[in-house]
């Protein structure tokens, strides 16, 4: 069944083209049409579009129909075209002629547009609520290692001390950055499309507002033609959100990889969590953490993807964006997996506590120690010449007991504010 046949068959060519794996990717927005249905039947009962019997049938069939497509092994068969031809159908069948009414003032592009927004909502709130989780790992591992001695690099050369604690909590605080975004994309979903029918609204008396009501969203997109924009715009919104988290966990992936190396020797992880070698009895490879930045990487590329796709397309609906979606619930399905690795494995790190032993990184501390001679009176300038003088003829012995006290530093992580930050931004979306 195809809601825009006319009796005249479709060349099985152009059928499998055009719906292409839109029935996989359907059963996941089933719940959110068969929801989007309820309201619009109740507003068209209320509206007295139809009859209040009518709506009250069609919503009663609407719930227990949602029971079964929120099942799983629940599918949707090659006589249909998508989910919203089979919610439909199975109307019709239940009901008969009240259920052909289902489809009164609102268009295919309507309901594509409504499930996509709230299974928009609903995804960025999982994803938001995990990386809140992941970022609470991080902070933990922080407070745990805040006094484990780390070398911290620029332009890959030993450069500055750092400890352990200082680069778990840089990544919690960035996570909070990215559950804005997150968050941010997530209040731009939550606005009803319902109703602009092919974007240029109808001729039936709607109640846009009540639909919004009942679905819960945020806000009612007002113009008939910007809701059908929503199309598209909402996608890349949403992967350009998720990108942004995948930069953080891309970093992080790298940075373990880096320092499980032995030239590093930073972190280490049980054997459980590593792969070998098929010729090289000794390897202990970080496969995981490399598929994790390789998979986040990749977030990329689906940006750039979308923006091609919607690069000069003209105002109203074009084919083009049915391709939007799966990069889109693809984006979703990545991101969860992500974290769920991430979640798992991290907590099984193991810092090395005995880097500061080694003279290698006795270089580290020269800044310090110039700065305590800028404390005790002599200029920046001369003390800067003095420390390179001293390294040139090896006479530089540094001054490993100097603290760093300041908010941000290796000895005032902050903890508690970025906690503050992580929590502010999953509530509100904002970082204070």
């Amino acid at each position: 069944m195809k809601l825009w046949e006319k009796g005249i068959a479709t060349s099985k060519t152009v059928e499998a083209f055009t719906v292409a794996d839109d029935r996989t990717y359907d059963v996941a927005l089933a719940p959110y049409d068969v929801q989007a249905s309820m309201a619009h039947a109740k507003m068209l009962g209320a509206q007295g579009i139809i009859a209040s019997a009518e709506a009250d049938a069609l919503v009663k069939a609407l719930v227990a129909y949602g029971e079964e497509v929120s099942r799983e092994g629940f599918v949707i068969e090659e006589e249909y075209e998508d989910i919203h031809s089979k919610i439909e159908a199975h109307l019709i069948e239940k009901l008969g002629d009240v259920g052909k009414k289902i489809h009164t003032a609102r268009s295919r592009n309507d309901q594509v547009l409504v499930a996509l927004q709230l299974y928009s909502v609903d995804q960025l709130e999982n994803i938001a609520v995990k990386t809140h989780a992941f970022a609470q790992i991080l902070l933990g591992l922080a407070e745990q290692n805040k006094a484990a001695f780390m070398p911290g690099y620029t332009h890959m050369q030993v450069a500055m001390p750092s400890s352990f604690g200082l680069w778990f909590s840089a990544y919690a605080e960035t996570l909070a950055d990215d559950l804005v975004g997150l968050k941010t994309a997530q209040h731009l979903a939550n606005q009803n499309p319902l109703g602009s029918a092919a974007g240029y609204g109808s001729s039936f008396d709607i109640d846009r507002d009540a639909v919004t009501r009942e679905l819960n969203f945020g806000a009612t997109k007002i113009n008939a033609i910007a809701a059908q924009m929503m199309r598209g715009r909402n996608e890349r919104r949403v992967v350009g959100a998720l990108g942004e988290l995948a930069v953080t966990l891309s970093k992080l992936a790298g940075d373990i990889c880096m320092y499980m190396g032995q030239d590093f020797g930073f972190v280490s992880f049980p054997d459980h969590i590593t792969t070998g070698s098929s010729i090289m009895p000794h390897k202990k490879n970080p496969d995981v953490f490399e598929l994790l930045r390789a998979n986040a990487n990749s977030f990329q590329a689906s940006q750039l993807e979308l923006s091609m796709i919607l690069t000069n397309l003209s105002t109203g609906y074009h084919r083009d964006l049915q391709l939007t979606k799966p990069l889109l619930m693809d984006g979703f399905a990545k991101m969860n997996e992500l974290l769920d690795v991430f979640i798992q494995v991290l907590p099984e790190i193991n810092v090395n506590d005995s880097l500061a032993d080694l003279e290698k990184y006795d270089y580290l501390y020269s800044v310090d120690t110039l700065n305590q001679w800028v404390s005790d009176g002599m200029p920046f300038r001369e003390a800067y010449r003095k420390m390179a003088e001293d390294i040139a003829n090896g006479v530089y012995s540094p001054n490993k007991k100097v603290t760093h006290k300041h908010l941000g530093s290796k000895g005032n992580l902050g903890l508690d504010r970025i906690e503050a930050k992580l929590n502010a931004a999953l509530k509100t979306g904002r970082l204070t």
